[in-house]
């Protein structure tokens, strides 16, 4: 009788908010950017992906994905990529030591779990691929580097090369047709500069309107900005980030943040049909964050804005009060604050209309920081019989 031993490993993976932005394939199929990109990896206490990965000759003959309970489509080219990729990993190790179990014929199913909303702006894509790509991996036994996975995770979803990372993490564009350089590398790791705070205002948690993937393609086909944004200020940007992380320079960390979120949407404006991921919302929180650091006299906060309404403010620990205190004093009614020490202060500098379209747009706060990468866990999602493990 065959072996119908039920194989299976697990992990969670985080999620990134690029401060530098990914906008623009040069090549669609192999998710391959017209530009260089950075990212902080947020904390997974807040923000993860939990993926468990089993294999067994019991499963049938297809591969299967259950996202929050419900069945994904695995036919997808990007999905493919990813399993065949790691399997002709798996195979190698296999044909050089006949001793190990044949998992890669072996179909997979892959059970995933969110703790936020998907396809809420909120970078779903790229913990999901990120967990599934590492819980293969695991399952596999394989023992390639972060930055080897990211190029397989890439092709899944192009940010979700920089979820296999913690800390801050550069992906860089590469050159060559195949993609084999365009990889994710880490700039500097959580430890390194662990202060970083981020506050999420939930703007609504609806599919977008224009995908991501769509979007880019009219962008790079129609927006005469976007050429000048690739070849000129993107380069400009990536260098001043990375040396405003080196040197945990918040100042100049935040400026490079806000204007390259600002360079990204103009580029979105400038497509014809012009795409509109910012609203009202997004425009007074923009305008929150201004008033917050005209008080300061400095940059202390920065927003940055991904495909979606959603902000996200970038602040250290040492001004949580001045950032965070000032928020909750004036949404201070919303989910999120909860359990959180976090003392209010007096809100009265900011534009009131602002405050306004805050408090009637804004649906939830999510409070977290910079944190680690994937992380190995023992709580599966799978039984031992093979059969999702419902909760």
């Amino acid at each position: 009788m065959a072996d119908q031993k039920v194989y299976q490993a697990s992990t969670t993976a985080p999620v990134n908010i690029a401060v530098v932005k990914y906008w623009g394939k040069r090549d669609p199929k192999l998710n391959l950017p017209t530009n260089s990109s950075v990212s902080v990896t947020l904390s997974q206490a807040d923000l993860r992906t939990h993926t468990t990965a089993a294999c067994s000759s019991s499963f049938g003959s297809e591969d299967s994905l259950l996202l929050n309970s419900s069945p994904q489509d695995v036919t997808g080219a990007r999905t493919q990529a990813c399993f065949r990729e790691l399997r002709s990993l798996r195979a190698q190790l296999e044909a050089s030591d006949a001793s190990l179990p044949k998992l890669s014929p072996l179909p997979l199913r892959i059970v995933s779990e969110n703790n936020f909303p998907t396809a809420a702006g909120l970078a779903s894509s790229a913990a999901g691929f990120a967990a599934l790509v590492r819980a293969i991996a695991n399952l596999y036994e394989l023992s390639s580097s972060p930055t080897e996975l990211s190029r397989i995770a890439r092709q899944g979803s192009g940010s979700a090369c920089r979820s296999l990372f913690g800390g801050y993490v550069a992906w860089q564009m590469g050159e060559k047709a195949d993609g084999s350089d365009s990889v994710a590398v880490e700039v500097a790791p959580a430890s390194h500069w662990p202060t970083m705070r981020a506050l999420i205002l939930v703007v609504s948690a609806e599919k977008k309107g224009v995908s991501s993937t769509s979007g880019m393609q009219i962008t790079v086909a129609t927006s005469e900005l976007f050429q000048r944004r690739a070849e000129v200020v993107v380069p400009r940007h990536m260098l001043k980030m990375e040396k405003a992380i080196k040197e945990k320079d918040f100042e100049a960390f935040g400026k490079v943040t806000m204007m390259e979120s600002n360079s990204f949407h103009a580029t979105c404006l400038d497509t014809f049909p012009p795409i509109f991921y910012l609203n009202d919302v997004s425009r007074a929180a923009i305008r929150a964050v201004e008033d917050i650091n005209t008080k300061a006299g400095k940059v202390i906060a920065a927003y940055t804005f991904d495909a979606g309404p959603n902000a996200v403010i970038y602040y250290e620990e040492e001004n949580t009060e001045a950032v965070a205190g000032v928020l909750k004093s004036a949404l201070g009614n919303l989910d999120g604050w909860q359990g959180r020490d976090i003392k209010e202060q007096a809100s009265d500098n900011l534009d009131a209309r602002a405050v306004q379209v805050l408090k009637d747009g804004v649906s939830r706060v999510i409070l977290t920081q910079v944190g680690e990468g994937p992380i190995r866990t023992e709580e599966s999602l799978i039984a031992a019989n093979g059969e999702p493990i419902t909760k």
